[in-house]
C-alpha cells in the first residue's frame, strides 16, 4: 500500500474582529491510496476547516499537505491548478454545492470543461460514465438541482468530485443532510466506487456509527488538535483517549436492556474558545482524569502497545502502557 496523503504541522488561524481564531493546530496524518481515514469529533472542532485546507480551498497558515509527494501548500497560481485534479471534496449540502442555473450534465461536466483536456464528445462520454458509476439515469441530465432529490443531488456532486479521476476525496458530512435509508445508499456508493476505482477518502463526520461503517482507520479531532489515531476496530473496543472514550460512549445503543442514560459517560463543561485555547492538554478543562502536568505540558503523539497514537500524559512515552 503506497501512501498518498502526507500532513505534517499542519496549522490554520483566521483573523477576526474578536483575534486571531485557531481552527487547526499542528495536524499530523497519513493515508494510504485506496483507504478511507474517518474524522470525528464534536462540532465546530475544525474538522471541516482541515478538510477545506486539504483540497486548498483555505490557505494554510503553517505546514506540510503532501499529495503524492508534492506539498500543495507550497502551490499557488497555475501550480496549484494543475494539482487541484488529485484532491477533490463532496461537500454537506448538495443543494449548496451545486449552481442552481446549470442542468445535472452541465455540473458534473465543468470540471472537465475547467481543465480543456477533452472535447465535447469526449465530455459527453466521460459524463454518461459518471453518472452511470453513481446511480444516475441518463434521462435526468438536463435536470436543474432543484428538480432532484436529495439522494440524487448528492450523487451528483460526488460524480463531479470523479470527474477529473482524483486520488483522493475529501467527504464533508456526506450524508448528514439526507433521510437515514438515503444515508445507507450513498454510503455503499462510496465502498463501490473505492472498490472499483481505488480512491482515497478522508471522510469527516461527528457521526461516530457511520465512521465506523465506512473507515478502516479513524482519527479523532479536539478543538483543532488530533488526540487519537488507530485501526477502526480496536478503536471502537479500546478507545485509548479519555475523549475519545467519551464520544463512543454517547452513541446510542439500540437495545433497551443496556441502553440507559444514567450509564453515560457524560462530558463535563463547555468546549472552550479557540481564540484562547487552554494551556497544556486543550481537554484537560473536561477531563475526568485531569492532574497538574496535563495543565502544564502539551502531550503529543505518541505510539501505543496496540499501535494506536494518542496524545495524552495517562500514557507513559517509554512503554506506551498507562502512567
Amino acid at each position: 500500500m503506497s501512501r498518498l496523503l502526507e500532513v505534517r504541522d499542519l496549522s490554520v488561524r483566521y483573523p477576526t474582529a474578536r483575534g486571531e481564531l485557531n481552527a487547526v493546530s499542528g495536524v499530523n496524518l497519513d493515508l494510504d491510496a485506496g483507504q478511507t481515514l474517518g474524522l470525528v469529533g464534536e462540532s465546530g472542532c475544525g474538522k471541516s476547516s482541515l478538510g477545506r485546507t486539504l483540497v486548498r480551498l483555505v490557505k494554510p497558515s503553517d505546514g506540510e499537505i503532501r499529495v503524492n509527494g508534492i506539498d500543495l501548500a507550497g502551490l499557488s497560481g497555475r501550480q496549484l491548478q494543475a494539482r487541484r485534479q488529485d484532491v477533490q471534496m463532496v461537500f454537506q449540502d448538495p443543494s449548496s454545492a451545486l449552481d442552481p442555473r446549470l442542468s445535472l450534465f452541465d455540473s458534473i461536466a465543468e470540471p472537465l470543461r475547467a481543465r480543456g483536456e477533452l472535447n465535447r464528445q469526449q465530455r459527453q462520454a466521460r459524463v454518461a460514465e459518471l453518472m452511470q458509476q453513481v446511480g444516475l439515469h441518463p434521462d435526468l441530465a438536463s435536470r436543474l438541482p432543484h428538480q432532484l432529490s436529495g439522494g440524487q443531488r448528492q450523487r451528483v456532486v460526488i460524480a463531479r468530485a470523479l470527474a477529473p479521476r482524483p486520488a483522493l476525496i475529501v467527504c464533508d458530512e456526506p450524508v448528514s443532510a439526507l433521510d437515514v435509508s438515503l444515508q445507507a445508499q450513498i454510503l455503499n456508493l462510496l465502498c463501490d466506487l473505492q472498490a472499483q476505482l481505488g480512491v482515497a477518502y478522508l471522510f469527516i463526520s461527528h457521526d461516530l456509527s457511520v465512521v465506523q461503517y465506512l473507515a478502516d482507520r479513524i482519527a479523532v479531532m479536539y478543538l483543532g488538535e488530533i488526540v487519537e489515531i488507530g485501526d477502526r476496530a480496536l478503536f471502537w473496543q479500546r478507545p485509548a483517549h479519555p475523549y475519545s472514550q467519551a464520544l463512543i460512549a454517547a452513541v446510542p445503543i439500540m437495545d433497551p436492556s443496556r441502553s440507559r442514560a444514567a450509564d453515560k459517560q457524560v462530558l463535563a463543561g463547555d468546549v472552550p474558545s479557540p481564540f484562547t485555547p487552554p494551556s497544556g492538554c486543550r481537554f484537560h478543562t473536561r477531563c475526568a482524569h485531569v492532574h497538574s502536568r496535563c495543565r502544564e505540558q502539551k502531550p503529543h503523539l505518541q505510539t501505543l502497545q496496540t499501535g494506536h497514537q494518542v496524545a495524552c500524559h495517562l500514557y507513559d512515552a517509554t512503554s506506551g502502557a498507562p502512567a
